[in-house]
């Protein structure tokens, strides 16, 4: 490289994605937050490990939030340093917003549900959030006929052009 250019790194590298998120529950609204966690769990991350099935989050009566249920494995050269694999990991926002977040969850019911682990532009790992209701069994067919008929429309667009 020319002296003076830097590389461009990547927008935002996924590291985890919870594709049984957009199935499973209704997207209302997105929230981006910082995530605490130890060197060997980055390392694991930054490996391609690592999994979001099934996670969720709660806020505790002290208004911090957390990241539960998501799967680390533990990093293989960590050896005695080495970080458990379902632990619970705090989750960085602002009070307000989480205070919020409580409203929220609390009168409607709604869930916080994390769509995706991904690395910043200045390296951090952030962890994207949803607002998310529930979706029922109909509403699941429902979004699966309708994906198939926009498929289908593609597909007959396709063939007469």
């Amino acid at each position: 490289m020319a002296a003076g250019k830097k590389a461009k790194k990547p927008q935002s590298a996924n590291l985890a994605v919870n594709r049984k998120a957009t199935h499973d529950y209704t997207i209302l609204e997105k929230f981006e937050a910082g995530i605490e966690l130890l060197g060997t769990e980055v390392k694991v991350l930054r490996n391609g490990e690592g999994g979001l099935l099934g996670a969720w989050c709660k806020i505790d009566d002290a208004n911090q939030l957390w990241l539960m249920q998501v799967r680390i494995p533990p990093y293989a050269f960590g050896n005695r340093f080495n970080h458990s694999e379902l632990r619970q990991r705090r989750l960085l926002m602002h009070r307000a917003e989480i205070l919020r977040l409580r409203q929220k969850t609390e009168q409607k019911g709604l869930s916080l549900i994390p769509l995706r682990l991904y690395l910043s532009p200045r390296g951090k790992v952030k962890v994207e959030l949803a607002l998310c209701q529930g979706k029922n069994q109909y509403d699941r067919r429902e979004t699966i006929k309708r994906r198939e008929a926009d498929r289908a429309a593609a597909r007959a667009v396709r063939v007469y052009r």
